[in-house]
């Protein structure tokens, strides 16, 4: 880790693997633009149980995320599996625990992006994403798509939206990531950590 670069927070929910994957080609591009850090991170998962609880520490994966990483962070990509056209519950969770930080500013004039995983091609991919945007704007963050400048996006035959970078997994979660979706979503990494890095003028005066 450079003392001296932006962090940007990638975090996100995945049960079978397919958004983290997607996460993990995000913080790619993060990772390709100088001044700029990818934090992997994501959320435990909710129970209808009352008295069922997540270990301390992920199984595998990222960390889970704390509420510091909101506020050390320069940047924000957030993702999640569709559910019924809408984010995971996990996701919803933790998302609204942060009224504290919503109250404070913490994320207000930070760039922001969306990502999602989906079980079918029309399941939902673009409102799933349009769900996520919309705590992230009450947190006055500066939420960010992908342009028509990528081909892909006129192009693709899988996943892939000007609203954010999406991964048709498949209805067993095991069809794998298409070109054009690894190159939307490592584009939409390196977008938002170029924004990022702009809006700080220099990445060692951040901090």
């Amino acid at each position: 880790m450079n003392p001296t670069n932006l962090i940007i927070l990638v975090l996100y929910y995945s049960r079978h693997g397919s958004t983290r994957k997607l996460a993990e080609l995000v913080a790619q591009g993060i990772d390709g633009v100088p001044g700029a850090e990818a934090r992997l991170r994501t959320v435990p998962a909710v129970s209808t149980v009352a008295e069922a609880t997540e270990p301390s520490i992920p199984r595998d994966g990222a960390p889970y995320v704390e509420l510091e990483d909101l506020a050390e962070c320069a940047g924000l990509a957030l993702g999640s599996p569709t559910r019924f056209g809408n984010m995971a519950s996990a996701m919803k969770y933790f998302l609204d625990g942060t009224a504290t930080d919503w109250v404070n500013g913490t994320l207000s004039g930070k760039p922001a992006v969306v990502f999602a995983s989906t079980g079918s091609l029309h399941g939902g991919q673009e409102s799933t994403l349009l769900s996520m945007m919309i705590p992230l704007l009450h947190h006055g963050m500066l939420v960010m798509g992908l342009p028509y400048t990528h081909p892909e996006l006129m192009n693709t035959a899988s996943g892939g939206s000007p609203y954010g970078a999406t991964h048709w997994a498949g209805v067993d979660g095991k069809r794998a990531v298409t070109e054009d979706e690894r190159t939307l979503a490592v584009a939409l990494g390196r977008r938002l950590a170029e924004a990022a890095v702009k809006l700080h003028g220099r990445a060692d005066g951040y901090r």
